[in-house]
């Protein structure tokens, strides 16, 4: 019998792109929060989710270079289990809840794009970058204090997308206004049979479940971020008419489960 949690299925399940749940996640965070034009961000929406009516356009980008294990020890393999990503948060309501709506969303890692299809994540490969922070005192290695400077950048196909910077002001005890409300996104596999194009085999919304999350190391300050326009993709459409907010922090949380909210095939 062949096993694994995903393809390739093998005999042993040890090909498989993703090893089975629970998945434990670690790394920092470089955040910027902006606001896009809610006349253009609208349309990212799907069938049942509308904009914040009280925050309309006001969206969150993140940099993420993280780590990742299951149960067998895979941070113990990190040239297949680092990764990086960038993610665009954008607030918004589902059936009067406040919500957070995931339109795009990159990484450098096949594990992790995968794993992001399973949850609803509309993963894309893209080459992402940022300032980190070692705990030698250096000029090369800024630290969590007044006044550093931390930058990030993705790419993709040789393309800038992104480019943000954040000067860190202050210590924080609690993040306050972000990531505050449940990601949500899109499970979406299409059919190639002949005919059912546009008939998805899954089309799905879903809220991410995140467990034990720990939040720490929380610094604000001021941020910088500029969407540059790019041949092939669409997320200068979401760009910044206003920034706000910069943060830097260090997170970890677990996911063991996915909530749907709704079947889109219907």
């Amino acid at each position: 019998m062949l096993k694994g949690f995903t393809a390739p299925r093998s005999l042993l399940g040890a090909a498989a792109l993703v090893p089975s749940p629970p998945w434990h996640f670690a790394g920092d965070v470089l955040a910027v929060e902006f606001w896009n034009d809610p006349e253009v961000s609208v349309h990212t929406l799907p069938t049942g989710v509308e904009l914040d009516r009280k925050c309309p356009g006001h969206s969150v980008a993140l940099f993420t270079d993280y780590q990742f294990t299951a149960q067998n020890n895979e941070h113990l393999d990190p040239a297949r289990y680092q990764c990086r990503g960038f993610s665009v948060l954008l607030d918004a309501m589902w059936k009067g809840s406040p919500i957070a709506w995931c339109p795009y969303c990159y990484t450098d890692n096949d594990a992790a794009l995968m794993r992001g299809w399973i949850q609803g994540y509309p993963r894309k490969f893209g080459a992402v970058h940022q300032t980190r922070t070692f705990a030698t005192a250096s000029a090369a290695s800024p630290p969590l204090a007044h006044d550093s400077r931390f930058s990030a950048c993705m790419s993709a196909h040789g393309r800038l997308l992104v480019q943000a910077r954040v000067t860190l002001r202050e210590k924080a005890e609690h993040l306050v206004g972000l990531l505050d409300r449940g990601i949500v996104g899109r499970r979406y596999f299409p059919r190639l049979s002949a005919g059912l194009h546009d008939k998805p085999a899954v089309d799905e919304l879903v809220r991410c479940v995140s467990d034990r999350l720990l939040v720490t190391n929380i610094w604000t300050g001021d941020g910088e971020l500029d969407f540059p326009e790019a041949f092939g993709e669409e997320l200068e459409v979401l760009g910044p008419v206003k920034v706000g907010r910069g943060y830097r922090f260090s997170f970890s949380y677990s996911v063991t489960d996915i909530e749907i909210l709704a079947d889109l095939t219907a």
